[in-house]
């Protein structure tokens, strides 16, 4: 009800006579369902009294019109709201703002509408190589998390054909391929363009497969030399790691849901995807245990619950985590308070090395993880129940650690452990 929301009779009586009133009402009871802030729901009026106003000047009759005015509407709205000069990013924040509101106002009242920012992406050479993603998907068996690596290169890719005016997989040639590898190694890091690679190996090989091309140009796609254990894990200190969980805010709830996530990267040298994935029952309460069903060799495991994590854990579910159906155990802190996804996990722990002014490459998640394992390695716990305990499923994960057990290392360089040779 709009009376929940607005203290003024008169406020009230306005919205509801506007044109647009009992679409507007309708959407701030499903905001308000959503549990969405009332300061978001009065912000978000406030954009429908301006849009509804842009409607009849634009001499809208129907709401079967109004899809159509959307776009012009928000355009209208940050040059209003921001003007030339503003920055980018504010820019970005009105964009957003106006969108979401008239966007989702429409789904709730126009049959048939859906929201452009949600529709789904429409699959790379779906009309070209048929089948290919069944075939990733049913012959290959690929995860989910590996499809959506292919889906994104190959997009690109598709969009680099379009852009230098290639229809056909016909009209692929291995310069063109070499090509579009050089464009995409000048954007990416090293570590990134083996997804690349792969994604553009396994289209060629499967369109060659079912004739659609005469040649396997799989054979012509670049391979980047990569050399096994040539590089070191990105790990920081302990006295690092406990400096930045020092860090965070625990006054908010954003903090304290953070400082319960970063507890389970570093303590237990949990990827993010397993985190995001976690459930509220995978904590034993009673027995203190801590399951992991969902690990990246598709095994799971079970740990004892260290009395901070739990704590941690218990602060954020008292206090914190919203009342709703999901059983997933992190949830995002404003409505409709969806899953924590894995790259928002990264992000956060990212954003709190950054914050404590820890200089690392590539902070994230993994940064905690190697940290995890790297004090495992300085206590000289053997590789393979550090490999265990963090869920590797190659005994050659573990051993890439060795390099940074500077201890050993140590003790070798001044002679006194030759019997470690």
């Amino acid at each position: 009800m709009l009376e929940d929301h607005f203290s003024l009779p008169r406020t009230v009586d306005r919205i509801r006579a506007l044109w647009l009133g009992t679409a507007i009402e309708r959407y701030v009871d499903w905001l308000a369902d959503r549990r969405h802030a009332p300061s978001t729901i009065r912000l978000r009026v406030q954009v429908l009294v301006h849009f509804d106003a842009f409607a009849a000047e634009s001499g809208a009759t129907s709401w079967n019109e109004l899809p159509a005015l959307a776009a012009p509407f928000v355009a209208q709205w940050i040059e209003k709201h921001c003007g030339a000069s503003a920055r980018p990013q504010s820019r970005i924040l009105a964009k957003s703002r106006a969108g979401a509101a008239v966007e989702e106002m429409l789904q709730l009242v126009v049959p048939g509408f859906v929201r452009p920012s949600l529709r789904a992406a429409t699959i790379p050479f779906l009309d070209k190589a048929p089948g290919f993603f069944d075939y990733l998907r049913e012959e290959r068996g690929l995860r989910p998390a590996t499809l959506h690596g292919y889906e994104h290169h190959l997009r690109v890719f598709e969009d680099y054909l379009q852009q230098v005016g290639v229809s056909r997989l016909l009209d692929i040639t291995p310069s063109l391929i070499s090509a579009f590898v050089t464009v995409r190694g000048r954007r990416l890091s090293r570590h990134s363009m083996p997804g690349v690679s792969n994604s553009l190996r396994g289209l060629l090989h499967y369109a060659h497969r079912q004739g659609l091309i005469p040649a396997d140009l799989a054979r012509s796609v670049p391979r980047g030399r990569s050399y096994s254990q040539a590089s070191i894990p990105r790990a920081i200190s302990w006295d690092d790691v406990q400096r930045m969980l020092d860090g965070v805010d625990r006054r908010s709830a954003v903090g304290r849901r953070d400082y319960a996530l970063l507890l389970l990267l570093v303590s237990y040298g949990l990827r993010a995807r397993e985190v995001a994935a976690m459930r509220l029952d995978d904590i034993d309460w009673k027995q203190n245990l801590l399951h992991v069903p969902t690990r990246k060799g598709g095994h799971s495991t079970i740990y004892p619950l260290s009395a901070p994590v739990g704590e941690a854990i218990i602060e954020y579910l008292r206090r914190d985590r919203p009342t709703v159906d999901d059983r997933h155990l992190f949830l995002l802190a404003k409505a409709p308070y969806s899953p924590v996804s894995h790259w928002v996990i990264s992000e956060r722990a990212s954003r709190r090395l950054h914050a404590t002014g820890i200089k690392v490459a590539r902070a994230g998640s993994h940064t905690l993880r190697h940290s995890c394992v790297q004090r495992l390695v300085e206590a000289d716990m053997p590789f393979k129940t550090i490999g265990d305990y963090v869920g590797h499923s190659s005994p050659k994960s573990t051993l890439v650690y060795g390099k940074v057990a500077l201890h050993k290392l140590r003790q070798l360089t001044i002679g006194e452990a030759e019997d470690m040779l």
